[in-house]
């Protein structure tokens, strides 16, 4: 249920991932945290090397936005 997803992502691109898990759209956020009061917004990112990553879905990673394994533990 919380593994990461693989998405290819592209050097000097913005990314806007996810934070608060409520997004439709995962692992991209796509608003829907403005819905929630205080409600965490996403974090914007970029890599530097074109490639497939896994990003975090279960949003308990130590690296965000790439999952770590954290979600392993997760009951």
């Amino acid at each position: 249920m919380y593994s990461p997803i693989k998405v290819h992502l592209e050097s000097g691109k913005k990314y806007a991932w996810c934070s608060c898990g409520l997004s439709t759209n995962q692992p991209f956020c796509d608003g829907s945290h403005k819905r929630t009061p205080g409600g965490e917004g996403p974090m914007i990112f970029e890599v530097q090397e074109s490639g497939t990553k896994g990003l975090c879905t279960c949003k308990h990673t130590k690296n965000p936005p790439f999952c770590d394994g954290a979600h392993k533990a997760i009951n």
